[in-house]
């Protein structure tokens, strides 16, 4: 039997081991995702803001330069859009653990996971064997049925992180622990993840042995109030897997 890490995959070699295929257009469970219009209050809006308005300055490396001009910047939803001067001559660029405490960790919160039929865990061990193969890891973030342990997932989010010495593939990362969770789930049913490098959040849709990926939406702008929607859509979804 041969073993691999969730870290180690790549999203080919999942299409080719395991039989999945990849959908670049028209994938109904995506489209449908992309397509969120739950409704964001004010309260909502003034949190959003403020978190990526503290993302926007702690993840991305612009350098201490004693001439750099502020720069204009909109903050807001739809048409109501504010421009912001905002100084960037000194950002302080925030590690994995502290973009996870400080942004996504909050932006969870806002979205309100918690229930009594499932919750939020985070470091959680998935393993299982398929066709031979044993995959294996450690996830980041996974909304789940269950009261110590993670009994019926239903949605991922994982932090990339590249591993020293080499590029590893998010894409791949994600899809081997869903893949192990749509093969250990209690209920079949389809599979929603998310993988967030940096600014940039990649929403991946999965039912049966299909499953498709959206185009980056960049949390430092408008795009931050779609990956609210979504998050907000995923609970909605549980809520009705759940009934």
């Amino acid at each position: 039997m041969k073993k691999q890490r969730f870290e180690d995959w790549e999203y080919s070699q999942i299409n080719e081991e395991f039989g999945y295929t990849r959908h670049f257009k028209h994938f109904a469970l995506l489209d449908e995702w992309l397509m969120s219009t739950e409704s964001i209050n004010e309260t909502e809006i003034k949190e959003l803001k403020y978190l990526q308005e503290k993302l926007l300055y702690n993840t991305e490396v612009w350098g201490c330069i004693s001439n750099l001009p502020p720069i204009a910047l909109s903050f807001g939803e739809g048409r109501v859009r504010q421009k912001k001067r905002v100084n960037l001559k000194c950002t302080q660029v925030w590690n994995e653990d502290e973009l996870k405490f400080m942004f996504i960790s909050p932006l969870m919160r806002l979205v309100n996971f918690d229930s009594p039929y499932y919750k939020i865990f985070t470091q959680r061990k998935f393993s299982a064997i398929i066709n031979n193969w044993e995959l294996n890891g450690v996830f980041d973030l996974v909304v789940s049925k269950g009261e110590q342990h993670p009994k019926q997932p239903y949605f991922f989010l994982h932090e990339y992180k590249q591993e020293r010495k080499k590029e590893n593939d998010p894409l791949g990362q994600l899809l081997a622990a869903m893949i192990v969770a749509q093969n250990k789930n209690e209920k079949s049913i389809p599979l929603y993840g998310c993988f967030v490098v940096r600014r940039y959040y990649y929403f991946v849709a999965l039912q049966d042995k299909a499953y498709s990926v959206s185009n980056s939406l960049n949390a430092t702008e408008d795009d931050l109030f779609q990956i609210f929607k979504m998050f907000r859509f995923v609970k909605q979804k549980i809520d009705t897997f759940i009934k």
